[in-house]
């Protein structure tokens, strides 16, 4: 199977655009309220798990994409690097279908905001462009063992997505 790049610019992300994904977390003041700038965290099916993972630099190239349908999962980088995410918003988290390619968004997310994603919203990355970078990632203490459903953008539909900074 021939392979179709798919060259999409990577948007900076704002609350609004995260809308469909999850909910791009900024800062605040010391005691604000709950409110709508908040993440709404499902972490209710197992142990909640708040680790730093180091990764290292890969090519901006997205092969396959991955879903979390049990739980919410939220992403940092530390340091205020800025980092690049591909989604797609889910349709319905406790179906098998694979994302459509056309449907797949890139962000630009902010060194000092954090995203928290939607239970079953597609993601690939983080990616960005130093060496490496560490984030905070809060999912379940099982999810890359239980709950970590990838569907291969170059095997089902022949696309490769390249992410232009």
């Amino acid at each position: 199977m021939s392979l179709t790049t798919l060259r999409l610019k990577a948007e900076p992300a704002t609350p609004e655009s995260i809308t469909p994904y999850g909910t791009l977390i900024t800062p605040g003041e010391d005691g604000t309220p709950f409110g709508p700038a908040d993440a709404p965290l499902e972490l209710g099916r197992g142990t909640p798990r708040l680790y730093i993972m180091r990764l290292n630099r890969k090519p901006l190239l997205v092969r396959g994409i991955t879903r979390h349908s049990r739980v919410t999962q939220c992403l940092a980088a530390m340091g205020g690097r800025d980092w690049f995410i591909c989604l797609a918003a889910p349709q319905n988290p406790d179906a098998p279908e694979s994302p459509d390619p056309a449907r797949i968004a890139c962000f630009r997310i902010g060194g000092g905001v954090a995203l928290a994603l939607k239970r079953g919203t597609w993601h690939a990355g983080p990616f960005f462009e130093a060496e490496s970078v560490d984030f905070l990632n809060l999912e379940l203490s099982d999810t890359n063992e239980t709950d970590h459903h990838t569907a291969r953008l170059d095997q089902e539909f022949g696309t490769v997505i390249e992410i232009v900074p």
